[in-house]
Formats: structure tokens, C-alpha cells, sequence
């Protein structure tokens, strides 16, 4: 099938005469104008315009192709400004990126309140900041700032995330917490490495952090369960025995609810600051602060 471009380009030649002219109504460049009319020549088998120094003068042939597609193409232009009114102007479609457990926790029960589309993304912090930067998305939950020189990205600090130590709730921590307390340093870490361990593997770098931060030394030890995300290590651990290190915001209702207890926040506390990442060229501003907003006010 006739690539429709070449008839869209067509008509844009006959009506304004020149290859020039038809390029800037077409956003596009004369040479590739020129490709497309060659291709449809080519396709028809006929000549369609007459080649002068100051105008493009339809042949016979051309007149009579006009007048065989104008009208489709004309349905065609105002189907795409009828989509492109319904679906940008009265409903925006918004891409985001965060890791999976913070959308469920923060997103999700919000989604049904939305007055535009939403899309989110999930997967690396360094793989999502990518994404934004080539224009697939328009905001980043991240605890990461990738600065590099001539980015059009900026990133604004919103909340603080710590990172703790959490057992099951029932799990037997009365040794670790009497260790705790006494500053007992060298026994506690021989204490927690007797215990069964929850970890994700989307979040290793927390587990590694907090233990290199605390003992001043990398774990020597794999967790016995290696979880797709920290919700998984939640779910398992709640009413059940085991420990993990988590962000805290992750399992506030399951410790207020004593379903998991939080045993220690670190002699150093390990914290992350979380930014709203995004463009500086960034369209539909006011969907988006109705995202931060949520964030803001979940995140306290």
C-alpha cells in the first residue's frame, strides 16, 4: 500500500505551490519533501508537476489525483485534530516512573481521584532517569540525582527516607534488642546473622548500606529469601518470624498495627533523600503538582 505521507505531502505542494512552502507547513525539510513526491511519481507512474524556477505547476495527471484524494485527506486532518483535542487537551496523558512498591503505596489508591491518564513506569533509578531525559517520561520518584552537564533536568528534594532494621511479628528479638541497648556492637552482629533474612532484589543496595554503615563492614552473608520487591518482604514477614531492612514509610501501617515491630534505626541513620525528578521543559505542570502533592501529603 501507497505510503499516505506521499499524498499528504502531494497536497501540501499543489496548495501552496512551492517544495519550500509545502516543507514548513509540514515540519519538515524540502530534500524530504522532494523524496516523497519522487516516491509517489514513481509509485503512479506518472508525472504530477510541472518543475519551474519560481512554482510547482500540477500536471493533468496531478489535477485529477487531487481531486481523487483531497477529501480523504481532509477527513483524515480533522480526525487527527479531533484525537489530538479529546486525548491532550481534555485528557493528558502522564508518564511517570518510581519503584513498584512506592506507586502501589502511594499511587494506587489515588488513581480513581485523577482527572487525566496515567502511565507509570517501573524498573532502575538509572534506567527511569534515561527515560526522562529522552522525553518518555515527564516525572521520576528517585533518591538519586544524575547530574550531568547539558540536561535539561532539575531535582527538587520533597521527603527523607530512612532505612531500619524490622522483624516479624514474631519473631523472638528480645537478645538483639538487650544488644542494642547495651551498644553491643560485635555480639549484636553475630546475634542478626543466627536469624532468618528477607531481602528484594530490586533494593540490595539498602541491605548492603545499612550494614556496611553500622558494623563498618560489608554483610558476609546472602539473606535466605531474595524477594522481587520490599512489598514481598513485608507480606512475608508480617505475623511471621524473620527480619529485613527496609525503607520505614514501606511498613508503617503493618508496625502500628503490630503485624511487624521495628527494632532498630541504626546507630548511624541511613536515610535517602527523595526528589521529584523532571524536565525543565516539562509540559502539563499542573497535572503533575497534583502528583507531588500526593506525595507531599502521604509522605510527611
Amino acid at each position: 500500500m501507497v505510503n499516505l505521507e506521499w499524498y499528504r505531502t502531494f497536497k501540501e505542494i499543489y496548495e501552496n505551490g512551492t517544495l519550500t512552502k509545502a516543507s514548513i507547513e509540514l515540519y519538515t525539510s524540502q530534500p524530504g519533501v522532494s523524496v516523497h513526491l519522487n516516491a509517489l511519481e514513481t509509485y503512479v507512474g506518472k508525472k504530477l508537476f510541472e518543475r519551474t524556477s519560481r512554482r510547482m505547476i500540477p500536471t493533468e495527471e496531478g489535477k485529477v489525483l487531487y481531486e481523487y484524494i483531497i477529501e480523504a485527506i481532509k477527513k483524515l486532518e480533522n480526525a487527527e485534530q479531533h484525537f489530538k483535542k479529546t486525548t491532550q487537551d481534555k485528557y493528558p496523558s502522564i508518564n511517570i516512573g518510581m519503584c513498584s512498591e512506592m506507586f502501589q503505596l502511594i499511587v494506587e489508591p489515588e488513581l480513581s481521584k485523577l482527572n487525566f491518564d496515567l502511565m507509570a513506569r517501573f524498573g532502575t533509578h538509572t534506567n527511569l532517569i534515561k527515560d526522562l531525559d529522552n522525553g518518555i517520561l515527564d516525572l521520576v520518584i528517585t533518591p538519586r540525582k544524575h547530574i550531568e552537564k547539558k540536561t535539561l533536568l532539575e531535582y527538587i528534594p520533597f521527603a527523607k527516607e530512612r532505612i531500619v532494621l524490622i522483624a516479624g511479628g514474631k519473631t523472638d528479638t528480645s537478645i538483639i534488642e538487650t544488644l542494642i541497648k547495651t551498644n553491643n556492637w560485635k555480639d549484636l552482629e553475630d546475634e542478626l546473622l543466627q536469624n532468618t533474612w528477607y531481602s528484594s532484589s530490586n533494593e540490595m543496595e539498602h541491605f548492603r548500606r545499612f550494614w556496611f554503615e553500622n558494623f563498618n563492614k560489608k554483610p558476609t552473608f546472602k539473606p535466605n529469601y531474595i524477594l522481587p520487591n520490599i512489598s514481598s518482604s513485608i507480606r512475608c514477614l508480617s505475623d511471621g518470624d524473620g527480619l529485613a531492612i527496609v525503607p520505614d514509610f514501606l511498613c508503617k501501617d503493618e508496625i502500628s498495627n503490630s503485624k511487624i515491630k521495628l527494632i532498630w534505626e541504626g546507630k548511624v541513620r541511613t536515610e535517602n533523600i527523595l526528589y521529584f525528578a523532571s524536565r525543565t521543559d516539562l509540559k502539563y505542570k499542573n497535572e503533575l503538582d497534583v502528583i507531588r502533592n500526593i506525595f507531599k501529603r502521604k509522605m510527611k
